[in-house]
């Protein structure tokens, strides 16, 4: 039915003449309104549907006019990309084909890049930036690293500045040491370790002064010699050994031990020069009223009177004496004690035994140390003693009282029993001491009337005293009340 209506209706599609085109039949709206014409009574169609379509086309207009205003500029715009769109497709269609032309180059920059690259080649550049990376990732421990001769040097400088007593900053600096060490060991061939390693060796030449520079000290204590000495094992291990090696088990270092605490009581001994110089007027003045001789006989110089000078200087040196070497004695056979029990070193110090009435010397123990260095302790003892006997020959003669000259026997009886608990007694020496020391004077004025020696004496009072206080520490007669008694006892008598 729609099909008849529209051929009657064409004909008035052009009036008034429209530059729209001519609806076909087959357009879905035309199809729609036809079959909507034909439900529709014929009073609708005269009277009602004109005004339905007027009120459509207005609605339509008010539309097409609203979409107008909003889409303005959208239309605008879209009108002048599509005026130039003649131009951009064939400059789109170039671009197109130099990117199909560059595609094979790009590959091929691609494959070279990796195959350059790879990891499984080498590559200056590539090691280059791993290393850089690798420097980047450990920034922090080579600042520690870079960090450890400055901290070396804070430690040994604070301990210098404390002195022995401080334990805490000696040990922390050999601790960095090792470390250092260990890192030196594991990484030989860097530069960077070398560097800071020759920088640690520098550092630990000034701790080793330092150290040896304390066992100088006047007041050092077994601890903090025991203390120095197994931090000087760990700073310089090469003083654990000597040259031909041999019976000294404590290497070089008990003779660095001996040298420094030597040192010390030369020094110590120093601090008397005042009393040294008094002295030694004194043996000038006597010197001068020795007996001179002449053609005709002997001429007496004037009588000397003095000694009290000398008397001093000898009681404080004696004294100085007995106590210094007894510290240092004492004190090395507690730091090195393997040494003391050496067989070489007592065999070196006592070549001779006694067997009967009849003395024989042991050859093979000399010939073995012939090829073995001797312990240090082997002749310091007499080296000391020869310090001592030195200064008594030249100051003892100076004292003519014999009140005073026994006193100071009887002290240098007691400097040998306390050298004596340690192995280095020289009572006997005393014998010669009083030889050498008689003045010219004191024989010649009493050259008839026989007398016994003062050093007799001497010893015979030295060794009563010795035995009733050995039977008082005994025990005889038990109780400490009775020990204090005997004491005071003893001590009244002398």
């Amino acid at each position: 039915m729609a099909d008849p209506l529209y051929e009657l209706l064409a004909p008035y599609f052009d009036e008034p003449p429209s530059p729209r085109p001519v609806p076909t039949s087959t357009d879905p709206v035309v199809s729609k309104y036809l079959s909507r014409l034909t439900t529709l009574p014929l009073s609708s169609l005269a009277s009602q549907e004109p005004q339905s379509l007027a009120q459509s086309s207005h609605s339509t207009l008010l539309s097409i006019q609203s979409l107008s205003s909003r889409s303005n500029a959208a239309v605008i715009a879209s009108a002048d990309h599509f005026s130039t769109l003649h131009e951009t497709l064939p400059l789109l269609v170039e671009e197109v084909n130099q990117l199909q032309i560059q595609i094979p180059k790009l590959d091929q920059s691609a494959v070279t890049f990796s195959t350059t690259y790879s990891r499984s080649t080498e590559n200056e550049m590539l090691d280059r930036r791993k290393q850089a990376l690798l420097m980047e990732r450990n920034a922090d421990r080579l600042s520690d690293i870079l960090d450890l001769p400055t901290l070396l040097s804070s430690a040994i400088s604070s301990s210098a500045a404390q002195g022995a007593s401080s334990v805490t900053n000696y040990a922390t600096a050999l601790d960095l040491y090792s470390h250092i060490k260990r890192l030196h060991l594991l990484y030989s061939d860097s530069p960077l370790v070398d560097s800071i390693y020759a920088q640690t060796e520098s550092a630990m030449q000034d701790l080793t002064s330092h150290l040896i520079a304390s066992l100088r000290g006047q007041n050092l204590k077994l601890a903090a010699g025991m203390r120095t000495i197994g931090w000087l094992r760990r700073v310089a291990p090469e003083l654990e050994t000597t040259k031909n090696g041999g019976g000294n088990t404590e290497g070089l270092l008990g003779y660095l031990f001996l040298v420094c605490r030597l040192s010390t009581l030369v020094n110590t001994l120093s601090a008397l020069e005042p009393l040294r110089q008094l002295a030694d007027q004194e043996s000038q003045t006597r010197l001068r009223n020795v007996p001179r001789s002449t053609g005709g006989g002997k001429v007496n110089g004037g009588a000397y009177h003095g000694g009290q000078q000398s008397e001093r200087y000898l009681k404080k040196y004696i004294e100085i004496f007995r106590e210094q070497s007894f510290a240092i004695i004492s004190m090395y056979k507690s730091i090195f004690p393997a040494s003391t029990d050496d067989p070489l070193a007592t065999e070196i110090k006592s070549p001779f035994k006694i067997s009967g009435l009849q003395t024989t010397a042991q050859q093979k123990p000399i010939q073995d140390a012939s090829t073995a260095s001797p312990s240090a302790l082997a002749t310091f003892p007499s080296h000391l003693t020869d310090l001592l006997f030195d200064t008594l020959r030249r100051y003892l003669p100076n004292v003519q009282d014999r009140t005073s000259k026994e006193s100071l026997f009887t002290q240098i009886l007691y400097c040998a029993g306390s050298l004596g608990r340690l192995g280095g007694d020289f009572s006997l020496m005393v014998a010669m001491l009083s030889r050498d020391t008689t003045d010219v004077s004191d024989s010649s004025e009493d050259d008839d009337e026989p007398r016994e020696e003062e050093w007799v004496e001497v010893m015979k009072k030295h060794r009563e005293l010795a035995g009733r206080l050995e039977a008082l520490a005994s025990g005889v007669g038990g109780g400490r009340g009775a020990d204090r008694g005997g004491s005071l006892r003893v001590k009244s008598r002398s």
